[in-house]
């Protein structure tokens, strides 16, 4: 028997919200300037979300780690509207360890962006071009970095002329702003923001709407909604978990309907630090 080949891989469910929308004006200033830009918010608030649907990359990850030459049906076509590639260093990482897998991310990318725009180069043409047609670079948890491996993350800014976004957690712009090799090539910094109550409600109602909050003169809805935005404080990440517990106790009670009294009966099975 022939095996079956792997079916495409799906993008996860995300709705589109203002902070989205500013985040990714801020991508395309980054990657039309070719500049270091530096994303920054507190954690749970969409930030690994957000840079992983500007890359597309619940569809392109696949394909990068997959990559074969003259296999062009294998390669998502989203990839031409974004050229970029999301990156997480490990938590043990060292110069060598982040260049060659920059290089294997970055390669990749722009070998499968050539291959679409350029079907009669052969893989000796595309080799030559390595990474000159991956526009972007978003390296997520950027505070894991040291001294060294962000000298090596400038360097390959350096050589290659690709967009670079660091994301991390509010004070990452205090700490860079010691290295002035580095901090002089920032050229745009974005505060990642929470959800407003307007748009934590947009956000309940469109992703989750199985939860039947859509409709905010309800009274009844308007006070789960006014519960579960007072709990969470517009972050999406505990939103997310509070949202399981609240499926949660409405399948253990039987209900259907939530009530401010369903939501703070899962607000009692979460931990919640410090937002």
């Amino acid at each position: 028997m022939t095996e079956q080949p792997e079916p495409p891989p799906a993008e996860a469910p995300f709705v589109i919200t203002k902070e989205y929308r500013r985040f990714a004006e801020f991508a395309d200033a980054v990657r039309r300037e070719r500049y270091i830009g530096l994303c920054y918010g507190p954690p749970g608030v969409g930030k690994t979300l957000s840079a992983r649907r500007y890359a597309r990359w619940d569809l392109v990850e696949h394909a990068v780690q997959t990559f074969k030459f003259f296999e062009t049906e294998s390669i998502p076509r989203e990839i031409l509207d974004t050229r970029s590639a999301v990156y997480t260093p490990k938590v043990h990482n060292s110069p060598s360890r982040l260049e060659k897998e920059l290089a294997f991310v970055q390669d990749r990318v722009s070998w499968m962006v050539q291959t679409l725009e350029h079907p009669e180069h052969d893989p000796p043409a595309l080799s030559r071009h390595q990474g000159r047609f991956a526009e972007l670079l978003l390296v997520d948890e950027a505070d894991r970095l040291k001294t060294p491996t962000l000298e090596q993350l400038r360097d390959r800014h350096d050589r290659t002329g690709v967009g670079l976004i660091l994301i991390g957690m509010p004070g990452i712009e205090k700490r860079l702003a010691r290295y002035p090799q580095l901090y002089s090539r920032v050229g745009f910094v974005h505060h990642f923001r929470v959800l407003s109550a307007e748009e934590q409600a947009f956000v309940l109602a469109r992703h989750w709407p199985e939860l039947g909050l859509h409709d905010p003169q309800d009274f009844t809805t308007a006070e789960a909604l006014a519960t579960i935005i007072r709990i969470t404080s517009g972050n999406f990440r505990l939103t997310a978990r509070l949202v399981a517990q609240i499926k949660r106790v409405l399948d253990i009670n039987h209900l259907t309907v939530v009530t401010k009294e369903v939501v703070e009966a899962a607000r009692e099975s979460l931990v919640i630090g410090v937002l």
